[in-house]
């Protein structure tokens, strides 16, 4: 695409996941300004320039200072140069909700906020300021102003965390979603009185205790353990997942799993869910027999990946056997129905590899599972 977009903070946590959906959209002049770029090169980006995303700021400073230099004046700057060179430009500030707090850092946001609106307002220039509550995400800097990223960090390194009240209550956006309406923004605008802040749509703002953050994130850690799947129905839930996932060390991507191996082959439990079931995979050796069973409830699918096979299925009180023969060079699902033994029998000269699925995890005090041959003796 043509259209020639400023970021500035584009090595931020909100710039770089920005930076790089703008690629993913198609937009090819995209000028980065970072902490070691230079007046000049923020003046020269300034001169053509379609849009301004302007996230740079300053949050954990030195010195006091430094929150005016860098949020305030930066704007100033920014919004002085665009006027010198008579560009125009929309601009789209990233604030915080803590510029309607007073402290220092709160009134710097809120300057960089009125220099936005002046800019606006005397050239007839649509400009857009997000107040933003705490955003989580990928790429978000632990132990420096993120709590989400804090605990997902420490979390999935084996380090404590610190909860001094669970009680505390955040209002969350996720990353995905601030950056989808930044572009929406830019490239629809959005209608909005002068002066006045933009905001989320409420179904995009997650209002959670810091306690419950906390053990939900516990809880993924663990699902390595219990091979359990967190509810992805949840919005939240499924975001958060994806952010802990981010943080996981690089040599720790990988896990074992319990394979329980005899000499017919193996059987090994891959995913737990709520709800959803089990997803497990059997290994059966040349000419080995699995099963022989039926369930009152249980069901299950059968996907063979690898070999050749032959399941058969018998409904209890009759003599009809079902026969499907199945191989890893065509993938095809077969169902189990209930009150049907049946069994798997690895026809090949290798290991026949099959993908289970059941419709419930196994519960050894009610396993649902009688033996039973499908062909009678």
């Amino acid at each position: 695409m043509s259209k020639k977009i400023l970021v500035t903070g584009a090595n931020g946590f909100i710039g770089k996941n920005l930076v790089w959906n703008l690629k993913n959209a198609g937009y090819e002049d995209i000028y980065l300004y970072t902490h070691t770029s230079t007046d000049e090169e923020l003046e020269a980006y300034t001169k053509d320039c379609d849009f301004v995303f302007h996230l740079a700021g300053v949050n954990r400073p030195k010195e006091v200072t430094e929150f005016f230099d860098g949020n305030t004046q930066l704007t100033q700057k920014i919004v002085s140069f665009l006027e010198k060179n008579k560009n125009f430009a929309p601009v789209l500030l990233s604030s915080s909700t803590q510029a309607g707090l007073n402290n220092d850092y709160g009134a710097s946001k809120r300057g960089a906020e009125e220099a936005v609106f002046v800019y606006g307002k005397e050239n007839d220039v649509p400009v857009y300021v997000y107040r933003l509550p705490n955003v989580f995400g990928k790429w978000c800097r632990p132990n420096y102003n993120s709590v989400v990223a804090t605990f997902c960090n420490n979390i999935a390194a084996g380090l404590p965390i610190q909860v001094n009240d669970a009680n505390t209550e955040l209002h969350l956006v996720y990353i995905d979603d601030v950056v989808d309406q930044f572009i929406r923004c830019m490239e629809k605008g959005i209608k909005f009185p002068a002066g006045e802040f933009v905001t989320f749509p409420l179904t995009r703002i997650y209002e959670k205790k810091l306690g419950d953050i906390a053990e939900l994130i516990r809880s993924f850690k663990e699902s390595r353990k219990n091979l359990s799947v967190a509810d992805m129905n949840d919005e939240f839930t499924s975001k958060l997942y994806s952010t802990y996932l981010s943080y996981i060390p690089e040599d720790e991507f990988s896990y074992p799993l319990e394979m329980h191996v005899d000499s017919r082959g193996s059987f090994t439990e891959f995913l737990r869910t709520n709800g959803q079931g089990q997803v497990s995979v059997n290994v059966a050796h040349p000419g080995i027999t699995k099963g022989q069973h039926w369930h009152n409830s249980k069901n299950e699918k059968y996907l063979v990946v690898k070999g050749k096979g032959l399941i058969q299925m018998r409904k209890l009180g009759t003599d009809k056997v079902i026969e499907y023969h199945v191989t890893g060079e065509k993938f095809e699902v077969i169902d189990i129905p209930t009150g049907y033994t049946h069994n798997i029998i690895n026809e090949g000269d290798e290991d026949l590899v099959t993908v289970m699925w059941a419709n419930e995890p196994f519960n050894p005090e009610k396993p649902d599972t009688y033996m039973l041959p499908v062909v009678p003796e």
